[in-house]
């Protein structure tokens, strides 16, 4: 067993683990931060992308012990107590996750990709998101959200075409 001690969401811990021991298992496992899913185990899919030390991680590529000595944020820590991270509002708003099964990695992509190109194109957006995988969505909505929180994080608002802006159908009455 090796002693480890790693700062997660704001709350320092210290444990002791299999050296052989993804980050992702002790994530879930032992710390109870369950927000992050196993979606393959082989880093193929990117449903377990975590921020480690303010990079994007594949939490199912790195072993517990090498997270030693880092901090981490999972999507659980990402919002600022009620209050959503712009990227989160976004993909609700937009209709960026169905099953909601890949949402915690693309939303930590989004954020990291967000960080260090604040005015992506679309394209930029479908590069920066290449490596993670969803079964449901067609990536329309997510490339859509993606954009409109970065609209939002340079203080220019979200973009229009939320469910929230559409019209009444016909024939509705309030």
């Amino acid at each position: 067993m090796a002693q480890v001690s790693m700062k997660v969401d704001g709350v320092v811990y210290e444990d002791h683990v299999e050296p052989r021991t993804l980050l992702v298992h002790h994530l879930r496992e032992k710390l109870g931060r369950v927000g992050t899913p196993i979606g393959c185990d082989t880093s193929n899919c990117g449903a377990c992308i975590l921020h480690v030390d303010g990079e994007s991680v594949k939490s199912c590529s790195v072993l517990a012990v090498q997270a030693d000595g880092t901090e981490i944020t999972t999507i659980q820590g990402l919002a600022d107590g009620p209050e959503l991270h712009p990227v989160q509002k976004a993909f609700r708003e937009h209709h960026g996750l169905q099953c909601g099964y890949c949402t915690p990695g693309m939303v930590m992509a989004a954020v990291d990709l967000l960080k260090n190109n604040p005015s992506p194109t679309e394209d930029e957006v479908r590069h920066g998101l290449e490596g993670n995988l969803c079964r449901c969505t067609g990536y329309q909505n997510i490339v859509k959200a993606v954009l409109s929180a970065a609209s939002e994080m340079r203080g220019e608002g979200p973009i229009a075409g939320s469910f929230q802006d559409a019209p009444e159908p016909a024939g509705a009455s309030a």
